[in-house]
């Protein structure tokens, strides 16, 4: 005996079915991202102008009239002080920009051969010595010897970016959010940056210096013999004012 389905139940249990199959359908197509939260985001202004390293050059500029060939004393003190630096510093050669076709031209190769000499005297090799000549783009200004040379440096910015503005506004996310503005930090990161003496340091520790062994012995040497490690200051007392609490 066969059950016949009446003909309005059919078609719902139909209709059933297939809206069963194609959401099955489409999420099986829906992608499956991971969720994106915003307050995630750092707003710290160390990640937002990070301080890399980098090579840039270190250069001075050496004035020379045309009626003088030669260094004056501060500026000996200043090549001596540049040729210092790049023995403890400089990853690439010394580069010196003579000007030529100029009224100080003789001048400024007389100059350039007692710089030169400098170099070669604070421990600068000759073949580290590069001499590059050039022609003065504006004729008014004096021309100069620039000496310059690559070192690892770091470097944060630029800064004196803004690109929303700092006031009331229903677009500025930062200032509805009670966020640090964009060019928030800069300038600090930019001045940490400059005072870094040694870039590494911002990667790794540096070894520790040796022991002073000379003083360490003297005190192990005390001590080896039931003497008193402690140290004596014959002028101490010249330094007090008064003896009071005597």
């Amino acid at each position: 005996m066969t059950t016949r389905i009446p003909l309005h139940r059919g078609k719902a249990l139909h209709m059933l079915g297939a809206l069963l199959g194609l959401s099955a359908a489409l999420g099986a197509c829906t992608p499956q991202t991971t969720e994106i939260v915003t307050a995630s985001v750092s707003d710290d202004y160390r990640h937002r102008h990070p301080i890399a390293v980098t090579e840039a050059n270190r250069s001075i500029v050496v004035f020379v009239g045309h009626a003088r060939g030669g260094l004056s004393g501060s500026q000996r003190t200043d090549v001596m002080g540049l040729a210092q630096t790049w023995v403890r510093e400089g990853t690439g050669a010394v580069i010196a920009d003579v000007p030529i076709d100029t009224p100080n031209a003789r001048a400024a190769a007389a100059s350039f051969r007692e710089i030169q000499s400098v170099l070669m005297a604070s421990g600068v090799p000759s073949r580290a010595i590069t001499l590059r000549h050039y022609r003065p783009d504006d004729p008014r200004t004096l021309p100069t010897i620039r000496l310059s040379y690559p070192k690892i440096t770091a470097v944060a910015g630029p800064c004196g970016l803004w690109p929303q503005d700092l006031g009331p506004n229903i677009d500025n996310v930062a200032y509805n959010e009670n966020r640090s503005y964009h060019n928030f930090g800069c300038a600090t990161q930019r001045n940490l940056a400059a005072m870094i003496d040694n870039p590494a340091d911002l990667e790794q520790p540096r070894p520790e210096s040796p022991a002073y062994t000379p003083r360490r012995n003297i005190a192990f040497e005390k001590y080896r013999k039931g003497i008193s490690t402690t140290t004596i200051y014959p002028e101490a007392d010249k330094a007090k004012l008064s003896d009071t609490g005597k």
